[in-house]
Order: structure tokens, then sequence, then C-alpha cells
């Protein structure tokens, strides 16, 4: 296929996940932008409710004609290759397709395990599909069979009381400490939380998993932990595009940018969301960075066709929201720097923030959708201006003379 725009800026989006739809809606501020999103599925993945799909409250999908605006051209495929030469995308389905912008949130997904094992007998939540292995899995094993949930961040957290909610049996395995990001007044909050559960804890450093097996995981210290069904939430990774286009990434596959989100090898890229490597200082992958990242990518885009100077990304953190369960959630306060403080809001208001979260940002969507631009934004970092300019500081060669 190849795109036919009438004379108008083509710009093409890949990927159609919060930071990709937010960026699509925005170009069309301008009547004489043609926007295409590309992406593998025809219907938009909450993400924050994958947990919930495998539990059986919530299908995680939202309909794109809710939250994807009429001018935005959807092409329902994957996109195999850049050209940056000939400024076109080949989608899996065959023929190009030209831009003149090209804005890359191609999202993140299940990072590759290195245990040995997990590959084989674990199953991975990250994305649409693997959850729903996972709940077919889950759905299949008997009502009393132990469930092992591998990871002790957010998305092990809220799978793992999830499931227990439901009335499973379920041991965490943290491999390392619950919570990592939560101040200990959280964390505390979490762990109380999820005994009442009767989710089985296991934290420290030797609760690493060491291999998998059809029916167990192993760990570090020696220790077996049994279980009917092992769930791998231990880390994300991002899709291989950029690097197997040749463009430049960092060391997780990351796009690099500059502060204004712009490719560092070409100008007319642009990347958004958990794919987007700024500095080569990435900000935490999740949502609440890509509601910021790709609105701004948009903006980059819309300043070079309009012959203005980008400016520069800033994204502030409010903190992290965690559902418990149906029943309790907390919101874990934090500096716009994303470092996390002693304040916490929990229990049923905890999960009463945390589905209006959830809900909120996809109205996000839908009102940048109706209304290109709606989203304003007015983060200012200056404390990663510093870490930014130290950084090129430091990588510049020392004056011989």
């Amino acid at each position: 296929m190849t795109q036919h725009t009438g004379g108008r800026t083509a710009v093409i989006v890949i990927g159609g996940g919060y930071a990709g739809v937010l960026a699509a809606n925005r170009l069309t501020r301008r009547e004489d932008v043609a926007v295409t999103l590309i992406n593998p599925r025809a219907t938009f993945v909450e993400r924050l409710r994958l947990h919930q799909l495998v539990a059986g409250s919530d299908d995680a999908v939202v309909d794109y004609r809710d939250v994807l605006s009429a001018r935005v051209e959807l092409v329902v495929d994957s996109a195999t290759a850049i050209d940056r030469e000939a400024r076109t995308v080949a989608p899996a389905g065959g023929g190009t397709v030209a831009y003149d912008h090209l804005i890359y949130a191609v999202g993140s997904r299940s990072g590759v395990p290195k245990v040995p094992g997990a590959d084989r007998y674990a199953y991975p939540i990250a994305t649409l599909e693997e959850a729903e292995r996972l709940r077919e899995a889950v759905a299949a094993a008997p009502a009393d069979a132990a469930l092992t949930v591998v990871g002790g961040g957010a998305t092990g957290i809220e799978t793992a009381a999830e499931l227990a909610e439901t009335g499973r049996a379920v041991t965490l395995v943290c491999g390392g400490r619950l919570g990592p990001y939560l101040h200990p007044n959280g964390r505390r909050f979490v762990a109380k939380r999820l005994a009442a559960l009767g989710v089985t804890v296991l934290e420290g450093p030797d609760t690493k998993a060491a291999s998998v097996t059809a029916d167990a995981v192993h760990l570090a210290d020696g220790r077996e932990v049994r279980g009917h069904v092992t769930i791998w939430a231990a880390g994300f990774g991002v899709p291989d595009l950029a690097a197997r286009s040749g463009l430049s990434t960092d060391e997780t596959g990351r796009l690099r940018t500059d502060e204004t989100l712009t490719s560092i090898d070409d100008d007319r890229i642009v990347a958004a969301g958990d794919a987007a490597s700024p500095s080569g200082l990435a900000y935490r992958m999740g949502c609440q960075s890509a509601v910021q990242l790709g609105p701004h990518a948009a903006d980059t885009v819309l300043r070079r066709i309009e012959g203005e100077r980008p400016e520069a990304v800033g994204v502030a953190f409010a903190g992290l929201c965690v559902s418990l369960g149906r029943g309790a959630g907390i919101f874990q306060f934090a500096r716009k720097d994303d470092t996390a403080i002693r304040f916490h809001v929990g229990g049923r208001a905890g999960a009463r923030l945390k589905e209006f979260v959830v809900s909120h940002t996809i109205k996000q969507l839908a009102d940048e959708a109706h209304k290109p631009g709606a989203r304003v934004l007015k983060a200012r970092d200056d404390a990663r201006q510093q870490r930014v300019r130290a950084a090129a500081d430091a990588s510049r060669p020392a004056h011989v003379s």
C-alpha cells in the first residue's frame, strides 16, 4: 500500500497505545496534516487493566472509535521496517506507507527472560495476547491449584492480589524487595494487604528465580516454589524495530533521541512513550510518562512543520498507583522527579483513586480526539536538565593542550 495525502503533510504514528493515540489525536490540530496510525490490533488495549483480564473482572479493551479522532486513518498491521532514505514504513501485510514525519511509539512488551526455563514454562502478562493466554491457563487450573507470580513490582503485586481475591492460592516471588519503588510506609501497607488476601510473599536477595520448570520456580537459595501456573511479571523490554531499521538505540532497545524527542539520526523521526530514550536518560516505563511524552512528540512534529524550533520535553510524576484487588489499592505519592515520599493513600480510597486514574486516562485520549490540544503540557524538570548537561559534559573528550 502507498499513502496518498492529497498534498497534505503525511505523518505516521507507529503504535496505538497511550502515547501513540495521544500523539495521533494531537496532530489533527492542523487540517493540512494527514495522520496514519499503524497498530497490530483493531482495538485499544488498556494495559493498566491486563491483570483484571486475567482474573476475569474486565476485558481490558476499548473501541478505537471511542478514543481515536475520526481524522486519523487506522491501519491494522504490524510495522516491520522503517526506510529512512525513502521515508517509508513497511507493514507486515505488504507494500509501503510514505511519510514526511514519523512518530515512533511502539511501546513495551515482556522482557526476554534470562532465567532458564522461564521462556518455556512461565506465562508473561505484558500484552493483550499474553494476558489472554494466561487467563485461559488460570481458568483451566484446578480451583485449589497453587499459582506463582514472579516479580515484586507493580505488575506482580497487582496480578497476585487480583488472583488471590478470587480465592486462588498465590505465592509472590519478589526476586528482591517487595515494591522497590514504594516508600517503606507504602511497602508495609502493601505487605499487610497481600497478607490479608492470603498471598505468600517471598522477598530478599535470595528470592531471585534461578530456573523455572513445568511445576516449580527454583530460587537462588535452593528453595523450590511449587505451582500449577507460573506468571512472569519480572521486567519489560521494547520491540527491536528501531534497531532493525538502523536507528540508534540504547542498551534496552529504545530509540535514542535528544531532549525534544527527536531521533539523533533523523530529525523527521520522533519517539514517544516506553520506546523513547531522550539523552540516554529514559523515563520510567508506564502510562504516566506516556500520556506526557505522546503529546510532546506531536508538538515537536507540528513545530517542525511550522518551521519553529521544538521545545525540550518535561515530564512530572505524581507517584505510583497500584490496585490490590477490587477492594483496595494504594497511591504512593512522589516528587516530580519520580522518587517516592512517605505519604500514600491506601485501602478503599486507594482503590477508588486507582480506578479514577485508569478511567480518567481513557477520558484524556477521548478529549484529545474531540479537541486536539486539550492536553496541556506544563511540566519542567530543572534537575533533569542538570543531569542531561552533566552527562553531555562527561561524554566530551578531555581537552589536551
